[in-house]
C-alpha cells in the first residue's frame, strides 16, 4: 500500500485526522504576450501571391482536350467513367492518369 505524501502513518485504532498547513495564497504574474514575428522571405511572399492570383490549370491540356471533343474523337468510356465514379464515392485514389 501506498502512503500519501506527508501523511504520518496510521496506527490500526487511530481514528484521528492529521491536521494540514494552511495553503498560502499565491500571486498571479501576468507576463506581456508578444506576437511572435515570422521570418518569411520576400520571394516566397511573391511567389505565393502569383499562385493565388489564378488557379493550377494545364491550358495546353485543356485546349487539346476542347479540339478533341470538336473534332469528335474524345474517348468517353463509360465503365472508366464508372469506376472513376465509384472511386470518388468511396474516396479510393484511382491508379490511372486522367
Amino acid at each position: 500500500m501506498v502512503d500519501s505524501i506527508g501523511a504520518k502513518p496510521s496506527v490500526a485504532g487511530d481514528r484521528s485526522v492529521a491536521r494540514i498547513a494552511a495553503a498560502t495564497p499565491t500571486t498571479v504574474v501576468q507576463t506581456p504576450v508578444l506576437p511572435r514575428q515570422m521570418s518569411v522571405e520576400p520571394e516566397s511572399i511573391a511567389l505565393a501571391k502569383s499562385m493565388a492570383a489564378s488557379p493550377p490549370i494545364d491550358a495546353s491540356r485543356v485546349a487539346a482536350i476542347k479540339k478533341a471533343i470538336a473534332a469528335g474523337t474524345f474517348p468517353i468510356l463509360p465503365a472508366t467513367i464508372a469506376d472513376r465514379l465509384m472511386a470518388l464515392r468511396l474516396d479510393w485514389n484511382s491508379n490511372e492518369t486522367a
